[in-house]
């Protein structure tokens, strides 16, 4: 049995297609991968700030060295700023995040964590 041709599909017209449209979305797609990762990024920096901002309000409000402790956690990079008065100590952690690309300006997070200052031996908040 022979096959027929349709009048109207005739070999190799569609030839190139492929190569015009992964050229086309090729660009568009690897934005989109430096965009995934760049957010992965802050996401993990974010969180790294949180734990630091934590771990530096415990220790400040037990009478420890809170920004020391805060440093040992912070990512890269960091500022560590710690305030409050009275009853409350509080510790701001801030982190620039790299983007994945060399002309784009730099993302910046932060977060805070307040904690209770503890009483010493004589039952007094420092």
């Amino acid at each position: 049995m022979t096959a027929r041709r349709r009048p109207d599909r005739r070999p190799g017209r569609d030839r190139g297609s492929f190569t015009a449209e992964l050229a086309a979305g090729l660009p568009a797609l690897t934005l989109l991968l430096l965009a995934g990762l760049t957010a992965v990024t802050a996401v993990t920096t974010h969180l790294q700030c949180v734990d630091a901002a934590r771990e530096g309000a415990l220790a400040a409000g037990r009478g420890d060295g809170g920004a020391a402790a805060a440093h040992r956690i912070a990512p890269p990079g960091a500022t560590v700023a710690e305030g409050g008065g009275g009853d409350t100590v509080t510790m701001s952690v801030r982190a620039p995040v790299k983007v994945l690309g060399a002309r784009l300006p730099r993302i910046t997070v932060d977060a805070a964590a307040t904690a209770a200052r503890e009483p010493d031996g004589a039952g007094t908040v420092p």
